[in-house]
């Protein structure tokens, strides 16, 4: 098989770290997103080229596909579509700019390079374009607001893009993870200091309960898998004649695309609170 050319974002940590040195490893070319130049070490050492990445920022995304045509010689099979961070809070402790600043990387600068992308896969006549999105794109928990809308609003996307795509031989794949084993609980807690308030907030006691879990070390949930299983379903999104149009990874995503297609909207609601409830 020819070597593919795949732009990785989100290359810093967990899945997407995992993916770049999978992918080179099997032979891909692969350029891997970081946001610190110190992030770029270990995958460099691989033969993997890295540069850095904003997503909230239009200019470093025109830089980035600059960046990434220019080594790749005008040609990039595959963008796999990882980068993201998790904003924990409870919806009415969301502030407008912080709901904003979510949508931005995660939502906004996201679609803003795979439009890019787009353009030169339709040059070319062909593309994958894999988003990694989450069980939290298909179901909503609680005190991750800002995070399941993000991820279902990328949902929306992918799943219009599809259909406009229909007949470009540029194929749209969905990931939903489930719960990883990864640095996302670390970075989202972060989030949370820098933009909660919970002494404030009438949910000041779940937030002391939800602290614990966010900086609990090792898995936090049932079922959790490592990266590898994540990077498994994105191979086949990439080099499938027929890639699947969404990949479940951990048996909770099973478990809840299920659940959602055979419940009744309370029946799913009271199943969702109790789940709540019992990790807060």
């Amino acid at each position: 098989m020819t070597k593919q050319n795949i732009l990785i974002t989100g290359c810093s940590s967990g899945i997407g770290l995992c993916a770049a040195k999978v992918l080179r490893q099997q032979g891909y070319n692969v350029i891997a997103t970081v946001r610190n130049a110190s992030d770029a070490v270990p995958l460099q050492q691989l033969g993997v080229i890295t540069t850095e990445l904003e997503l909230a920022d239009s200019e470093s995304i025109k830089r980035l596909v600059n960046f990434t045509l220019t080594h790749f010689n005008g040609h990039i099979d595959g963008l796999f579509n990882n980068a993201a961070y998790g904003q924990p809070g409870a919806v009415e402790d969301l502030s407008r700019a912080v709901l904003r600043e979510q949508f931005e990387t995660n939502v906004f600068g996201t679609q803003e390079l795979t439009n890019l992308i787009i353009a030169q896969m339709r040059k070319q006549g062909h593309g994958r374009i894999i988003y990694n999105s989450s069980v939290l794109g298909i179901i909503s928990m609680a005190y991750r607001g800002a995070y399941n809308a993000s991820k279902y609003a990328l949902e929306g996307l992918a799943d219009t893009l599809r259909q406009e795509l229909h007949g470009s031989n540029i194929h749209i794949s969905l990931i939903e993870p489930g719960p990883i084993l990864s640095q996302f609980r670390a970075n989202a807690f972060a989030k949370y200091q820098q933009n909660i308030d919970k002494e404030s907030s009438a949910h000041q006691e779940t937030y002391h309960v939800m602290e614990q879990r966010l900086t609990k070390q090792g898995p936090a949930a049932p079922f959790t898998l490592p990266a590898e299983a994540v990077v498994k379903k994105l191979i086949h999104a990439l080099e499938s004649k027929r890639p699947k149009i969404r990949y479940y990874v951990t048996f909770p995503t099973y478990l809840f695309a299920t659940l959602k297609r055979l419940l009744p909207h309370r029946a799913l609601d009271w199943v969702l609170i109790k789940i709540s409830q019992s990790e807060n």
